[in-house]
């Protein structure tokens, strides 16, 4: 994990960096992994464990996929990229860190997630009905059997929820919206998929870009 208070920085212009962020799925043990947030700007978070472990795609996995493709700013990782801790994210200070800029940079950021919770309420709620009915989508165009039988005793609960998303919302999950977001979700799981214990993915926000070692090589930390 990156060293507290890091900034991230890339090679381009300050319009290129704002708002991006790279986020770090690792499998740390046989049904637990973390999720650290590499952020422009703002110090590195990390979740650790992280909800909703699944051999196929974690939980927050597929919210980052579905935030992305419908353009949610103050979801989960829209906040995290906005430089907030979406109440989940916290520091992971290294043990050479003096316990006063833990505690500054600390409050800096609990202030500042505060705000973006306030602020991202309604994108948050959206998120969870929609990375549902994703969920269910992507289960159910599968050709897996197994995968079909998982979506079947899900189609109850999505339908229920559907029923309680605005008209707004389900017009964003249109068929071309739910196959992009599906691709998406297969393209992630062939990688996650294939990991073991230790292993991560790193995908980048919001373009969801798988990024490979020489890609992550051009992001450097900085006091």
């Amino acid at each position: 994990m990156a060293k507290l208070g890091s900034h991230l920085r890339q090679r381009g212009s300050p319009q290129q960096l704002d708002g991006q962020m790279v986020l770090v799925f690792r499998r740390t043990g046989q049904r637990r992994y973390a999720v650290e947030a590499q952020r422009v700007g703002f110090p590195n978070l990390v979740m650790d464990p992280a909800p909703g472990y699944d051999r196929l795609i974690p939980h927050d996995m597929m919210h980052l996929v579905v935030e992305a493709q419908l353009g949610l700013t103050r979801g989960v990782f829209g906040q995290l990229a906005a430089g907030g801790d979406a109440g989940t994210f916290h520091l992971s200070p290294k043990r050479d860190e003096s316990s006063r800029e833990i505690v500054r940079v600390g409050s800096r950021v609990r202030a500042r997630g505060k705000k973006l919770l306030k602020e991202g309420r309604d994108d948050s709620a959206r998120s969870e009905r929609a990375t549902y009915i994703c969920w269910y989508e992507w289960l159910a165009r599968s050709q897996s059997s197994d995968r079909n039988k998982v979506s079947q005793a899900m189609a109850q609960q999505a339908m229920q929820v559907r029923e309680t998303a605005t008209t707004k919302e389900l017009r964003g999950l249109n068929e071309s919206k739910l196959d992009e977001i599906c691709k998406h979700l297969d393209h992630l799981s062939s990688h996650w998929s294939g990991l073991e214990v230790g292993q991560s993915i790193a995908v980048r926000w919001p373009d969801l870009a798988i990024i490979t070692a020489t890609e992550a090589g051009q992001f450097q930390t900085m006091p």
